[in-house]
């Protein structure tokens, strides 16, 4: 059934709104309904068909109201790289999205890779990534240590700079074998479901530069040539 042809069995304008659309149904519903004198069983379908017909709001009606004002989803598929450096200790990183945009990031501490931060309308997901000197794994702090390699056989205390200020750390000539030394909950903080992390040395053996004799008198037959 068209609406045209059921505005005419309803005897309503294409201006009708719901309430005469019902009033309209019910007069010709009564008129029509077979049990009443000049009834007509086709004509009462009819009647109903047409009122369901035009109490259904049209299709383009539906197109071009929108519905109530729905929150914008966030975006997920932005990555975030952080150094080793902000997951531990936190900091403020510019970062350009996709659509040029240049955001001024605050990245708490203690966060890590697989993690998410919400920035405006973009949900970034957290990749902790070397920087040549350190690395995380999980919630420790990887660090590679040049040492004296007599340290290392003989044991012994050392000074040692590290991302949490200076620290005096007792090499073992177990843990000089090794080429490792664990500092307990010097790692990544802990953070929402994420532990404490320690911080693991790798000791190296620091490379001395030695002249070879050869070297050395070349140096002395130059030095004494100039004089």
């Amino acid at each position: 059934m068209q609406r045209k042809r059921a505005r005419e069995i309803l005897g309503v304008s294409s201006f009708a709104n719901s309430a005469q659309l019902r009033l309209a149904f019910r007069e010709a519903a009564k008129q029509a309904h077979p049990d009443r004198p000049g009834g007509d069983a086709e004509r009462f379908r009819e009647a109903v068909e047409a009122f369901h017909l035009l109490n259904q709001p049209k299709a383009v009606d539906r197109i071009i109201q929108p519905p109530a004002t729905v929150a914008r989803p966030a975006r997920t598929d932005a990555v975030l790289p952080i150094t080793p450096l902000l997951a531990l200790n936190g900091g403020v990183l510019l970062q350009e999205t996709a659509d040029g945009r240049r955001l001024k990031i605050v990245v708490p501490e203690g966060l890590r890779t697989g993690d998410t931060l919400r920035v405006g309308d973009i949900e970034f997901e957290i990749a902790v990534r070397s920087d040549g000197e350190m690395l995380v794994r999980g919630d420790d702090l990887w660090l590679t240590v040049p040492l004296d390699p007599h340290l290392l056989t003989q044991g012994g205390r050392v000074a040692l700079d590290t991302p949490l200020g200076r620290r005096v750390v007792w090499i073992t000539r177990k843990a000089g074998e090794r080429g490792l030394v664990r500092l307990v909950g010097q790692g990544l903080p802990a953070r929402g479901k994420h532990r404490q992390g320690h911080m693991f040395l790798r000791l190296a053996a620091q490379v001395r530069t030695t002249d070879s004799a050869a070297r050395t008198l070349r140096r002395r037959f130059a030095a004494a040539w100039a004089a």
